[in-house]
């Protein structure tokens, strides 16, 4: 019988936990839709096409008895360009700052070398519990769920380190999310709060914008885009004269590709992609700012961007 009431912890009498945890794992994970599910809202992107997580995009979960501070780092790989090794720069130093990191593999595949990479990685830093969270349960039945644990478990075995905890959850179907929260609390310091209660994310807007119009401007676009595509938000301003129950915050941004051939792929036949991608991502970024969105969007080609220093600084890396 647990001496846990339902509702969890009595915040009266357990010290207050504050902290941060980050998820790592091979792009495509799982990383950013288990964020999302956590904090009950959209904030980190989430895309079927791997390598979308660029900014370091923090969600907040806010709880009576402790304050869970998310950072949601690119899937690590074997570097190809300047951004690539940046990207891994990024990951390597946020492991090395979080209180607790939680390592995703997906239920429906297979151990792989990418796995065995990150593993390898995360066993060098020794300090950090690590909590292996099997993701995407619900695309398995139970016995290929079992080989998936155990197979987890003996890779902490063969690497010298011993998992805090192996979770299995579905943040699309909500599955033991919950419970994945309850595990990583305990990790973290005792600590008051680190953020206001409102906050779901310490993006700046600019940012999360920009990220949303890069996500609808992913999907179901061909495998040879998914890099190659970067988001400016130029000015978000409040559209003047407009009476006060009827505001509209005009958005302006530009969407970079890297060579004049990708800008057919991205407008689409007489445009109808690219409006389709301002309606999308209009929606998303009205929900996400509470207020109506007039959406600006111009498509510009910054050449070879991902291997050149100064392109990469302008747009934000």
């Amino acid at each position: 019988m647990s001496d846990r009431s339902p509702s969890g912890p009595d915040p009266q009498t357990t010290p207050h936990r504050a902290g941060f945890a980050c998820f790592v794992g091979r792009p495509n994970a799982g990383k950013s839709t288990l964020t999302n599910a956590l904090v009950g809202t959209k904030v980190a992107i989430t895309s079927n096409r791997p390598q979308t997580t660029r900014h370091t995009v923090r969600g907040i979960v806010h709880r009576p008895d402790a304050q869970l501070v998310l950072v949601d780092t690119p899937g690590l790989h074997k570097p190809r360009t300047l951004l690539g090794e940046r990207l891994n720069d990024v990951v390597r130093t946020t492991w090395s700052e979080v209180d607790v990191i939680g390592f995703c593999l997906p239920a429906d595949q297979k151990l792989g070398p990418g796995d065995k990479f990150i593993a390898a990685e995360l066993a060098g830093i020794k300090k950090t519990p690590k909590i292996a969270v099997v993701t995407k349960t619900d695309l398995v039945d139970s016995k290929q769920l079992a080989e998936q644990l155990l197979a987890v478990d003996r890779l902490g075995q063969e690497l010298g380190f011993e998992w805090a905890e192996i979770v299995p959850v579905s943040a699309t179907g909500g599955d033991q999310v919950q419970l994945l929260a309850d595990l990583l609390v305990p990790l973290l310091p005792e600590s008051p709060p680190l953020y206001p209660e409102g906050d779901l994310t310490d993006e700046p807007e600019q940012v999360m914008v920009a990220e949303l119009i890069r996500e609808a401007a992913l999907e179901g676009v061909r495998d040879e885009l998914p890099h190659s595509i970067a988001v400016v938000v130029e000015e978000m301003i409040p559209r003047e004269g407009r009476p006060e129950n009827k505001p509209l915050l005009d958005v302006h941004a530009n969407v970079y590709i890297e060579r004049p051939s990708q800008k057919g792929i991205i407008i689409g036949p007489k445009g109808a992609r690219l409006k389709d991608v301002g309606m999308k991502s209009r929606k998303h970024i009205e929900a996400l700012l509470g207020t109506p969105v007039y959406l600006d969007l111009h498509v510009k080609v910054a050449k070879d961007w991902q291997r050149d220093p100064k392109q990469l600084r302008k747009l934000g890396f």
